[in-house]
């Protein structure tokens, strides 16, 4: 051999030994670093993927009516439960091999890079489902090197920890669809008003051709886009054999039907009582030991969506066009269940709740309140009392009192516990809070559920203690319910992001009140204010609402300078309305004196209507009679002012309305009105 052959051999020789050294050195350092990748996959473990869920709130019949998240509108679905056509739509476009590839298509990966590196930066993707999903769990959008380095170790923990479908359907539930949409589900309720599940080709198509460009290809942003985007999915699709030919052609042709502006809608409703709704969730699961914030919840609420549409639209027809204010409320009185709540004129502009949130002076409407405690304390219906005008010391002696009516006039001559409430008058309740006493008027609102304590002054009895609307709406309901302690409910039940039964409201309790009696005895009298047979120098009080009651119904308003309450019941429905100004001004003209009455009467009658009208029927032990107003006599004929009235067994007359001593002791004054004369701190000017 040659000299230079041997010297050429020896190169050769030389540069494949280097060539193989360098290939060994490759292999090993890339050996350790999959050892590595790998014992650093196992040591981190499966990364998370939690994500924030939006809680779905529903009516009482199960249909959604709103929603509430945390920086992404999301309703978490199982694989399984979305629509085949959509899962395939998706595989099609964004990653065909994903049931091939171990998170990463390196064909794809290749021409990517080649690309990348021409332009001198990233210009274009492949990242596979696996690293989309990594991306949309824990990175940010950034086009870099560092930022797709870390993507890739995501994406090979994942594949390494889930399984395909596992990863799938985290994916589908996180991708970004504009609009504040998150996963398949929001977008599928958002563009087309249905689940995932009930997705058709064209539609499954649309939501799939979205993610590429959220802002460009949105059929509410671009259908022409849109549409053409649509056609390329559904042309992969094809090619891949998810679709036939036939399908392809159909659905790239199909007309959809929108309904993105009817989801924005839904989202309107009930704004306040949503807020109320989430407040009362978060204590409950509070309490659960559940953290609020991590979402998923399906809370199954009160509301009664007639009620509710009922209450706004007459709202909306009646409310005055100046800044007058308002809250309105109704539960049923056997289960104590919130069916609407408005608690002002605009959500957005105000979300002050003054249903729940705004105490105010109930004025008259507080006066139940003091009679039931009246009727436990041993009044009834035919309880007479001198109505003169009077002042009334207290404190003492220290202090002095003197109310009014509402027109100023008083009556001269007794008058029953039945007109007093008809007509409201001023007089008869401050002398029968000195009857009754405090701590008997105390008890009784507490025993109502109203959170107050009223001071020793002769005013309270007419409504000047502050308290919300709800409280006093509650109360009334307690007294419809027979005097049962109903609790005010406005959730049913919370389920987690699984399904799993997290809180279920229990029973009402049986615990009174009131007796069953006298419960009855002052809800007939509360039907008292719509009729004019109690007309005298005072007008019932609910005249005005008369020519729309098509049903009994027992209520009592307040009037205050400032306020105007109307609080009412049917048997099977309580409903109560405040109207006013927030701060700084009163109710001078008539419209917004008169607006609370009729948007009551307007309210019942439609949550009422096509029902058959119920009666108050009257408990064992409580009897119905028919009496002279003016005597309280058992009427006759000649007794011209008659009219049903129950009362316990124990209390009814014995005596007719024509007894000329009986009708003598009432111009005169009863004996309930001179045991009032011998109080110290009452007397006659």
């Amino acid at each position: 051999m040659r000299r230079t052959d041997y010297v050429k051999k020896s190169k050769r020789r030389a540069r494949f030994r280097f060539a193989g050294l360098v290939a060994i050195t490759a292999a090993t350092a890339l050996f350790t670093v999959l050892v590595c990748l790998r014992v650093y996959a196992q040591i981190a473990g499966a990364p998370s993927l939690s994500v924030p869920e939006a809680s779905v709130f529903m009516d009482r019949n199960d249909k959604e009516i709103g929603d509430r998240f945390s920086g992404e509108r999301r309703y978490w679905v199982d694989i399984d439960k979305m629509s085949p056509s959509l899962v395939d739509a998706f595989i099609a476009v964004e990653d065909k091999n994903f049931y091939k590839h171990n998170g990463f298509d390196y064909k794809r990966i290749g021409g990517a890079v080649l690309k990348d590196v021409k332009a001198r930066r990233k210009v274009e993707g492949a990242s596979t489902i696996t690293q989309q999903y990594a991306r949309n769990l824990y990175l940010s959008n950034e086009k870099s090197w560092t930022r797709k380095a870390n993507e890739a170790l995501y994406a090979y923990r994942m594949e390494l920890f889930y399984d395909k479908e596992k990863i799938l359907e985290g994916y589908l539930n996180t991708v970004y669809f504009g609009h504040g949409m998150y996963g398949v589900e929001a977008a599928s309720r958002y563009f087309f008003a249905k689940s995932a599940s009930e997705l058709t080709l064209e539609e499954a198509a649309t939501i799939a051709a979205i993610p590429k460009g959220p802002s460009i290809y949105s059929p509410v942003a671009n259908l022409e886009k849109s549409t053409n985007r649509r056609k390329i999915v559904l042309r992969l699709m094809e090619e891949q054999g998810f679709i036939s030919s036939e399908q392809k052609d159909r659905a790239a042709d199909q007309n959809l039907a929108l309904k993105a502006e009817d989801w924005s809608s839904s989202k309107d409703v009930a704004p306040y009582f949503l807020n109320e709704v989430w407040q009362e969730a978060e204590k409950i699961l509070t309490d659960k030991g559940r953290y609020p914030a991590e979402g998923g919840w399906t809370i199954k609420t009160t509301l009664d969506l007639k009620h509710q549409k009922t209450a706004e639209d007459v709202i909306a027809n009646r409310m005055p066009e100046n800044e007058l204010q308002l809250g309105f409320v109704s539960m049923k009185p056997e289960t104590g269940e919130v069916t609407a709540m408005v608690g002002g004129r605009s959500f957005a502009d105000s979300p002050f709740n003054r249903v729940t949130q705004a105490k105010r002076q109930p004025g008259s409407a507080m006066k139940p309140i003091l009679y039931a405690a009246a009727l436990e304390d041993g009044f009834n219906p035919l309880t007479y009392i001198s109505t003169e005008q009077t002042i009334f010391t207290y404190d003492g002696g220290r202090s002095s009192y003197e109310p009014s009516n509402v027109n100023g006039k008083f009556g001269d001559h007794p008058i029953s516990l039945a007109q007093a409430v008809a007509v409201s008058d001023n007089i008869y309740a401050v002398k029968t809070l000195e009857e009754v006493g405090y701590k008997k008027y105390n008890a009784m609102a507490e025993n109502l559920g109203i959170n107050v304590k009223f001071p020793e002054s002769p005013a309270v009895a007419l409504g000047t203690s502050s308290v919300t609307l709800f409280e006093m709406t509650s109360a009334y309901n307690r007294v419809a319910s027979g005097g049962k302690k109903v609790e005010p409910v406005m959730i049913l039940s919370i389920e987690d992001s699984r399904g799993k039964l997290v809180y279920e409201h229990p029973e009402q309790t049986k615990k009174r009140a009131m007796t069953e009696q006298n419960a009855f005895v002052l809800t007939h009298l509360l039907t008292g204010m719509f009729d004019p047979v109690f007309n005298d120098y005072l007008t019932s009080t609910g005249i005005s609402m008369r020519a729309k009651q098509s049903r009994p119904y027992a209520a009592k308003s307040g009037t205050t300078i400032s306020d105007q309450y109307l609080i009412g019941y049917s048997p099977t429905l309580t409903a109560g309305i405040w109207t006013g100004y927030d701060v700084g001004k009163q109710l001078e003209n008539a419209i917004d004196k008169s607006v609370s009455k009729q948007i009551w009467i307007e309210f019942m009658e439609g949550a009422h209507e096509g029902l058959m009208s119920e009666p108050f029927l009257p408990p064992k032990g409580v009897k119905g009679v028919t009496v002279d107003i003016e005597t309280g006599g058992l009427a006759v004929e000649g007794c011209s002012k008659q009219r049903l009235v129950y009362m316990k067994e124990k209390d009814v007359p014995k005596q007719l309305c024509t007894d000329k001593t009986l009708r003598e002791s009432r111009m005169t004054g009863s004996k309930k009105e001179k045991e009032f004369e011998l109080f110290p701190f009452s007397f006659f000017e």
